[in-house]
């Protein structure tokens, strides 16, 4: 309720503040009036009756006999009793301003009536009397309150009821509203559930005393103390008396002149506007009642019907909230007077979705223009502002329910009227995007740099709004999509700054830009990403002078950026801006993989690299130069800066998204058709050659996969497929590479056929996309061998696969004519007549293959069958020995580092055997070999042995002299890098061994003192020192015991290396190993009390 119709808070006391010149003492006659109202209230003495049961239309819980006895019992203590009889004088004079109070008063024949008017009577005076009291100076409060002490409660008004005398009140407003009001209301008419009134006698009178009652109870409405309990609980009978006599038919005024009727008409308007407008929403809602009255519900058929409104009554409560809703804030009343107490925590779904249903009521009520609006923009122009309002709610418990409500009505009326609803709904919940989109006018010169454009608050608000209205309101109307891709262009630069800096904004601008992508056309959505990519202008970017700023809050700010003068920053700004945008739209692209929305994006990004090789091509046969007008040359860099774009987004692409970016087998198709296109437009030459081929032996393979059967193919699958026809005849015909033009013709047949004939070259080429194992091809229907396994791994299968029986041999010889070309020394490859079996002997062959990633491959593979510990592979362990060794010196660290894993799991299962190699090849390099070939070598041959050192543990002790004398002899080597790496493996080994190290920790130590005080490269002393870090950290607590005899050296090596040692780096290793002793000594000199108990338990 409005803050003026509220009744004062309720404080209670013994007595009550005012007074005044010619006022007799407040308190007892304020207290007589209520003891006055009590006493026509009270109950009879027997049993069977309660004081307390009267309350509208429950008048007969007092009986007629009782009214009388109460009204005598009045009338005499008015009469006779002391000090009643001011109370007496003030009742006359009221009733003389009432004559139809009076009159029924002293009706005996009635006395329902007759109790009411007395009722009415005495709350007349009780405002009388509380009126009074306000206006009369407050001196006895002020004087009450002078003695109160600091801090202490100020003493009540003088108009202040008590919490009983509120009591009494309230009861005395219920009975009167029960007797005087609720008898003489026609059925439809402010009914409440419960037992029918009886008819009142006469009914020739109830207008008149219909009138007396509502007139009396708007009088008592005007005064705080009064009103608040009466408008709180009997406003909706009120309102239904005022509704009669103000627009009733005359039926039921009668008695009622019209002078009368209009100021109920007028009272109507007052309490309408006084009260809290959603509780007058709500009851006119009440008024108006159900338009039909439903079918009753199991378990409700005992309950009483309701009687239906009648027409009239209907019509004005609906003209009356309409005025309600066109008032200001009037939405959020008309929402509040519905919704509130049908919270979202109702019990059980069936609750929940009842006030779904609602919420749905309430959007088309609001949707919808009233009669009596005379211009639809005009309503549209003062509701829409507060429809969005209803997005900000800040309660919890409302929240969802208002901004459903909001949504929904936004949503109703885009439909209905989509070029109102742009103009005052969208554009408005839009404006903080549109003001800094590219297609804004900013006035430049008004604006100086640092200017904020949009709010922090305002643009995470506006991000919200759109999410709430479109992702979470879900329809994808063409008004909707077409007004949100205005401003994806921001939302995206939004999302990319939020992706590089911490803010709560990421996640709501990646749900409306993954929204817009599902909901939209495909065409469209492929478009749009082009746009955020800078392919195209089909959305609108940020404006170029405008930036965003972190806020304080976790959100963003829009400002006007000075324009960057020096062109090599603009350059920088530019360029870092493109690679943030691309990496984020490949990031959105990696949410979208299921629908296949980034295989077409990536399917169209290669056909746009397709055009970028065709106008390379044609730009490489003309050798003119761009022309020389302005407006040439600006078209001439654009489209350099497009290609530069295709290029990139493919790269990132190609990097980031995942192998499982095609759903279907038209994308694949699409794929590779780009591809094999590209191949015909500019086959591979020059420097990225051997790229493209990889590309187009993948994109053929892919093909071949499918058709051997790693996707189940379908009829209409083979007439995707039947696409590639053309593409794949003319790519046989003009391709350079014999090879490729094989595949591709065979290709070729096999779709035609259905996959019913499958040269051999297609199932190695689908060996090598699948990674099978080689020398598992796969079957082609007729039962033959579908070819022979790629050698590569899964590489570039059309280099190595051939159509004869005698493919493995030439291929063995021509891998090993490659390998002794490109190495320098003797590599001689397994030979392929060895008695090995096919399946390793093609593994042998491809550990020699030209590419790196097939030779690293097939490493791999030599690795897992030697740990899964394949018989084969361990009766030709030699032999595979030899390949890793040789590998070994492969400058790829891919190939290195896999053939270093081999020998390291080998050294492992059979350490007698392998380490003496090992050691002898670390120990006497490769003759013939450069001396800082032979360095690299020993160096990799150093992290075997440390690998093989960490796989045996403990064993290592019974290799410990060998490994300890060849670390010392590297230690020596001439090359300093070499000299470093075996101090650094000797550090672990030592670390390693602990105890274990014996009497050859004297010979470490010199080694390393020596090292540490002459050696001429500061990386070498450094490995030294990190030596000593290194023992004293392992040994920890046994360094006290392991180096007893050595530990006073070490200490004075550290001690001259901190003082003398020019190289910084390696001072700090030796603070390091200072601290490690100095923590290792007070650990031992003084050991940690430990305050513990020790029981013992006797035998």
């Amino acid at each position: 309720m409005a803050a003026e119709s509220r009744a004062p808070p309720l404080r209670g006391g013994p007595e009550m503040a005012g007074g005044g010149e010619r006022q007799p003492e407040p308190g007892p006659e304020l207290e007589r009036v209520v003891e006055a109202l009590e006493l026509l209230l009270r109950p009879p003495a027997g049993p069977g009756e309660r004081g307390d049961a009267a309350g509208p239309g429950s008048e007969g819980a007092l009986r007629p006999e009782t009214l009388r006895g109460n009204a005598a019992a009045l009338e005499e203590r008015l009469r006779r009793a002391p000090g009643w009889a001011a109370l007496r004088g003030l009742r006359d004079a009221v009733l003389a301003r009432a004559p139809a109070l009076a009159a029924g008063a002293t009706g005996e024949a009635e006395p329902g009536w007759a109790a009411a008017c007395g009722l009415l009577a005495l709350l007349l005076c009780l405002k009388e009397r509380l009126a009074a009291l306000a206006a009369a100076p407050a001196a006895r409060g002020a004087g009450a309150g002078a003695g109160a002490g600091p801090g202490a409660a100020p003493p009540p008004s003088a108009d202040t009821l008590s919490v009983a005398q509120g009591r009494a009140v309230g009861r005395a407003l219920r009975a009167a509203v029960g007797l005087g009001l609720v008898p003489y209301l026609p059925p439809g008419v402010g009914q409440r559930p419960g037992p029918p009134a009886p008819p009142p006698s006469p009914p020739a009178t109830c207008g008149a005393r219909l009138h007396a009652a509502t007139a009396t109870l708007a009088e008592l409405a005007q005064h705080p103390a009064l009103g608040g309990p009466l408008l709180a609980r009997h406003l909706g009978l009120l309102l239904a008396g005022l509704c009669l006599l103000g627009y009733g038919p005359a039926a039921h005024s009668e008695g009622v002149t019209e002078a009368e009727r209009a100021r109920c008409r007028e009272t109507l308007r007052h309490v309408l506007d006084r009260v809290y407008q959603p509780l007058a929403v709500r009851e006119l809602l009440i008024l108006q009642g159900r338009p039909k009255q439903s079918p009753p519900s199991p378990g409700e058929e005992t309950k009483p019907a309701l009687v239906r409104a009648p027409a009239w009554l209907r019509r004005l409560c609906g003209q009356l909230l309409s005025e309600r809703l066109m008032r200001p804030s009037g939405v959020q009343a008309v929402v509040r007077g519905i919704m509130e107490g049908t919270g979202a925590g109702g019990a059980g779904a069936e609750a929940a979705a009842v006030d779904w249903r609602k919420c749905d009521a309430v959007a088309k009520i609001l949707a919808s223009c009233p009669q009596q609006c005379l211009s639809l923009e005009d309503y549209y122009r003062l509701v829409c502002p507060q429809i969005l309002d209803l997005l900000h709610i800040q309660d919890k418990l409302t929240a969802r329910q208002f901004q459903r409500v909001a949504t929904t009505t936004l949503l109703t009326m885009a439909k209905e009227h989509p070029q109102l609803a742009e103009k005052h709904l969208l554009q408005p919940l839009l404006a903080p995007l549109l003001r800094c989109s590219e297609t804004a006018e900013l006035a430049v010169e008004d604006l100086s740099a640092g200017t904020v454009l949009v709010t922090e608050a305002e643009l995470g608000s506006c991000v919200e709004d759109v999410l709430k209205v479109y992702v979470v309101g879900n329809d994808s109307s063409s008004l909707l999509l077409g007004s949100l891709q205005s401003v994806l262009g921001v939302v995206f630069s939004l999302y990319s700054f939020a992706k590089q800096n911490v803010s709560y904004l990421r996640s709501p601008c990646q749900e409306i830009l993954l929204w817009f992508l599902e909901k939209s056309e495909r065409e469209v959505s492929l478009a749009v990403l082009e746009g955020f990519a800078g392919l195209n202008s089909s959305v609108h970017a940020l404006h170029p002078r405008c930036r965003f700023r972190a806020g304080s809050e976790g959100g963003a700010s829009i400002a006007v950026e000075e324009t960057i003068s020096d062109e090599d920053e603009a350059l920088y700004q530019k360029v870092s801006s493109e690679q943030c945008r691309v990496e984020s739209l490949v990031e959105l692209l990696s949410h979208c993989q299921e629908s296949g929305l980034a295989g077409d994006f990536f399917i169209r990004c290669l056909k746009a690299l397709t055009c970028v090789a065709a106008e390379d091509e044609a730009a490489s046969n003309s050798a003119a130069a761009p022309g020389g007008s302005l407006l040439e040359l600006e078209q001439y860099h654009a489209g350099q800066r497009r290609k530069v774009l295709v290029l990139q987004l493919v790269a990132t692409l190609c990097e980031s998204v995942s192998d499982t970016v095609f759903t279907n087998v038209a994308q694949v198709e699409e794929f590779v058709a780009a591809t094999l296109q590209r191949a015909c437009v500019s086959p591979a030459r020059g420097p990225g050659a051997a790229a493209e081929a990889q590309t187009l032996a993948m994109a053929m393979g892919l093909v071949a996969a499918m058709l051997s059967g790693a996707v189940q193919l379908q009829s209409s699958d083979f007439a995707v497929l039947k696409r590639l026809v053309p593409l794949l005849e003319e790519l046989s015909r003009t391709y350079p590479e014999p090879l490729t033009q094989e595949l591709a013709t065979d290709l070729r047949i096999a779709i035609c056929t259905h996959g019913a004939f499958s040269p051999g070259t297609v199932g190695a080429a689908a060996d090598g996309v699948l990674g099978k194992k080689p020398g598992t091809g796969v079957q082609s229907p007729t039962g033959n061998p579908g070819g022979t396994p790629c050698p590569g791994g899964g590489w570039a299968p059309s280099r190595h696969s051939r159509s004869s029986p005698s493919a493995p041999r030439e291929r063995s010889e021509e891998q090993s004519a490659s390998h002794e070309t490109g190495t320098a020394g003797p590599t001689p490859a397994p030979c392929a007549d060895s008695p090995a079996p096919a399946g390793l002997q093609e593994l042998l062959v491809s550990a020699y293959d030209c590419q790196p990633p097939g030779r690293a491959a097939a490493l791999r593979r030599l690795s897992s069958l030697i740990m899964q510990r394949d018989p084969e592979a361990l009766r030709l362990q030699e032999k595979i020995l030899q390949v890793f060794l040789e590998n070994v010196q492969h400058e790829d660290a891919f190939v290195y580092l896999s053939a270093i894993q081999g020998v390291a799991l080998l050294s492992s299962e059979y350490p007698e055997r392998i380490l003496p190699v090992l050691l002898a090849r670390y120990g006497c390099p490769a003759r013939g070999m450069e001396d800082t070939t032979a360095a690299i070598t020993r160096m990799k041959l150093g992290e075997v042995l440390m690998r093989v050192t960490r796989a045996l543990g403990d064993m290592v002790f019974k290799h410990r002299e060998p490994l300890v004398q060849a670390f010392l002899r590297g230690a020596r080597d001439p090359d300093g890098a070499l000299r470093a790496s075996s101090l650094s493996n000797l550090g672990e080994l030592c670390q390693r061994l602990g105890f274990q190290l014996g009497s050859i920790v004297q010979e470490v130590t010199s080694c390393l003192t020596a090292i540490a005080k002459t050696d001429p490269e500061a990386e070498v002393r450094r490995a030294a020192v990190h030596v000593v870090v290194l023992l004293l950290r392992g040994l920890s607590e046994k360094a006290t015991e392991v180096l007893r005899d050595v530990l006073r050296d070490l200490y004075r090596l550290l001690k001259h290396v901190v003082a003398a040692e020019p190289d910084g780096a390696t001072v700090l290793h030796a603070q390091l190993a200072l601290e490690e002793l100095d923590a290792v000594m007070r650990r031992v000199l003084f050991p940690p009390q430990v305050l513990e108990k020790k029981i013992v338990v006797l035998p």
